[in-house]
């Protein structure tokens, strides 16, 4: 997975980018498509603002969170994107056991 994380208005520490980093470790357990992550931080003021898109074989999946504290808008940001990834993989999965079923309808 191609991970790439940006910051408007606020330094990008390393503790930041480790975080982000840790956290789409939960992502990728779920769904292990992910091919490109773009990971947005911003500080307007008091308000806290984390996006991401993420690029996965066949969709595009964006969640973005503000709060008053980056490291929540990051866990919130987070959670949203996991419950799309669960949604999209859910979506994706072939819900038949093997081949569908065959009802004999011919009468003796």
């Amino acid at each position: 997975m191609n991970l790439n994380i940006s910051g408007h208005h606020v330094d990008m520490t390393n503790a930041l980018h480790a975080y982000v980093s840790s956290k789409m470790e939960r992502i990728e357990r779920h769904f292990d498509h992910v091919l490109d992550a773009e990971v947005v931080l911003e500080v307007e003021k008091l308000r806290h603002k984390a996006e991401i898109t993420v690029k996965l074989r066949g969709a595009k999946l964006h969640a973005e969170s503000t709060k008053d504290d980056m490291y929540a808008a990051i866990d919130c940001m987070i959670d949203k994107l996991d419950r799309q990834t669960l949604r999209h993989k859910e979506k994706n999965h072939d819900h038949r056991n093997g081949e569908a079923r065959h009802i004999d309808m011919s009468t003796d």
